[in-house]
């Protein structure tokens, strides 16, 4: 089924979200590359996916015609594995590059990724990222660390092992201010600048998140934290790539409904339960009408179990509009379905969703992520 996606979009809107209610099943990221040639035609110059920033800076460059072969960008260029066994992502990377092959460079169609670089277990070592400033600066400073100490699992899990209140890293922190402070006093339009800022704020962004995780709070505690940093990372994120795409025209995002809808986000995690404003929910009071979000659902899965929903659900009022999918902006009333499991990741739809969209996208049946 195709759908004009004209009809849920407004003349004002800046930065379109599209959510998937989990990220085990491959239909919504297969509509999301049908929907991406919609918009292209509709003057959409970017697409932001929740994929680490800085290693969407490489498909970018791919798309635009750089160097490099698709198995490496896949490999490289994504976090989350959502390059290497994700289709959707490969084919959405092969079109843009071959899309704007023969366009002008206004025209052309841009990738970000708007994520984190990290997880709520696991963390890279900020070096690289602050010596990608460094180089640009033209500074001379060691900044030479251990990256397994940061980078291995237990200095994000364990407090006692977190090198985040070391001397190490408040000298790291000092440094990477500094640096930010010089960067700016020679801002510059030139990309080379633009990078060396994404890449610094990155690097001080994993100082604060390493600086946390050293926190000995409570888990309930810190796990709100981190899951409420991690957005913040992705609120900035999506902000900064609209700046920088203002010029050239709006920009559509996709990720889980979690990071994208304007109501606060929850889930079970480790026993606990965690609550953090999502990065739609944070970038919705300063863009207003100029964001617009259409909410993910899913009918059924048979891959990871999720069965054909109850008639009364929320999700079972919704199978019976649409053959395969579709959009809508009237939303179902019913219940809330209880046969969704932790392990699935999927979040079923309720009223605090649907109060935090525009429309809802309706799979019917989902189809698996080959992982």
């Amino acid at each position: 089924m195709s759908q004009d996606i004209r009809e849920f979009i407004t003349p004002f809107t800046e930065l379109l979200g599209f959510g998937e209610p989990t990220h085990l099943e491959h239909a919504h990221t297969w509509i999301r590359n049908e929907l991406f040639e919609q918009l292209a035609g509709l003057g959409f110059r970017s697409i932001a996916l929740e994929s680490c920033r800085i290693r969407g800076l490489a498909v970018d460059d791919f798309v635009h015609g750089g160097p490099g072969d698709l198995d490496t960008i896949m490999k490289e260029g994504f976090s989350h594995s959502f390059g290497e066994n994700w289709p959707a992502n490969r084919e959405l990377v092969q079109w843009m590059r071959e899309y704007n092959s023969d366009k002008a460079p206004q025209e052309q169609l841009s990738f970000h990724g708007f994520d984190f670089q990290g997880e709520t277990a696991s963390a890279p070592s900020p070096r690289p990222y602050l010596e990608h400033a460094r180089d640009h600066l033209g500074e001379d400073v060691d900044l030479t660390i251990d990256d397994e100490e940061w980078s291995r699992d237990e200095a994000v899990l364990d407090p006692a092992r977190s090198p985040g209140r070391s001397a190490e890293a408040v000298r790291l922190r000092e440094i990477g201010t500094g640096m930010l402070m010089r960067l700016h006093e020679r801002k510059s339009t030139d990309e080379a600048w633009a990078r060396a800022e994404t890449y610094l704020t990155a690097g001080l962004s994993l100082l604060q998140y390493h600086r946390e995780c050293a926190e000995p709070n409570p888990l309930g505690v810190r796990l709100n934290r981190l899951c409420q940093m991690r957005d913040g990372v992705m609120a900035r994120n999506l902000l900064e790539i609209r700046r920088a795409e203002a010029a050239k025209g709006p920009t559509f995002v996709f990720a889980h409904n979690a990071h994208l809808q304007r109501t606060g986000s929850s889930m079970e995690m480790a026993g606990e339960r965690v609550e953090w404003l999502s990065a739609g929910a944070l970038v919705a009071p300063i863009l207003g009408d100029r964001y617009t979000v259409i909410g993910g659902t899913l009918g059924r899965n048979d891959t990871f179990g999720l069965g054909e929903p109850d008639g009364a659900t929320l999700e079972g009022q919704l199978q019976g509009r649409f053959t395969t999918w579709g959009v809508t902006a009237d939303k179902p009333r019913g219940t809330t379905r209880t046969d969704a499991r932790p392990e699935m990741g999927y979040f079923p739809l309720d009223q605090h969703l649907m109060d935090g969209v525009d429309a809802l996208l309706h799979v019917r049946v989902g189809r698996p992520v080959t992982r």
